[in-house]
């Protein structure tokens, strides 16, 4: 066999490869993990879901009757004022996250950084809002919980905090926009593990429809669902 058939042969395997890598992405992103809904607990809570088409955040109310993010103790009480009815958190790489404004911003060097380098540190986003932001070219969902569900996605959120060995949360800096907050994070960001697998296994934490691989923005908007009806609109 000569250098051009090994050629050859090296680019069909590797084409072969991509192929194979491609649709077994697009079987996980577009297969639901769940088919059917019950829904044991009356559905009183109501979380969102946005999504720049790249990036997803979650936002939850600063306190409910089971729930209270404004307590001192939360550790991220100083995140939001008295009127903040929602809170947003969002997931992802340390350095990206914060040395990136927007998306006009991208150092593509850091994106792939991010993305091919293993157990990259990560942070999470923290920001209050009086009202729910409707950004242009972004998407907005809602999802109503029962109790247990929506405290099941509560612990979530605060177990994903790094701690000191007091047990305080520890805060990396403030957003660009001096009205938010960034704070230490547990678990590592990399290619399988993205911004959007967090949004994914929080919502899975809730018992939400979520695709097979959570790694990407569109899927999850796309199966978000469980045994409650919401409206983003009322």
């Amino acid at each position: 066999m000569n250098c051009k058939d090994i050629l050859r042969k090296g680019l069909v395997y590797l084409g072969a490869g991509a192929l194979a890598s491609s649709l077994a992405v697009a079987i996980a992103v577009l297969t639901p993990r769940k088919w059917s809904f019950e829904q044991r607990e009356p559905c009183e809570f109501t979380v969102y879901l946005s999504s720049d088409g790249f990036h997803t955040n979650l936002f939850v109310p600063t306190k409910t009757v089971v729930y209270d993010w404004t307590r001192l103790t939360s550790g991220i009480a100083n995140e939001f004022s008295m009127g903040d009815r929602y809170i947003q958190f969002g997931w992802g790489d340390l350095r990206f996250y914060m040395e990136t404004p927007n998306w006009n911003q991208v150092n593509p060097l850091e994106g792939l950084r991010a993305l091919f380098f293993w157990q990259n540190s990560t942070t999470l986003f923290v920001k209050g809002h009086a009202a729910l932001p409707h950004t242009p070219n972004e998407d907005l969902k809602c999802v109503r919980l029962g109790k247990t569900d929506y405290l099941a996605m509560m612990t979530f959120i605060d177990r994903s905090f790094q701690t000191n060995p007091q047990g305080q949360k520890q805060r990396l800096g403030s957003g660009q926009d001096q009205q938010s907050g960034f704070y230490a994070a547990t678990g590592y960001y990399s290619l399988l593990n993205t911004c959007n697998s967090w949004t994914a296994n929080a919502l899975r934490a809730a018992n939400v429809n979520t695709p097979l691989w959570g790694g990407l923005a569109q899927p999850i908007m796309m199966h978000l669902q469980n045994g409650c009806t919401c409206d983003v609109n009322k």
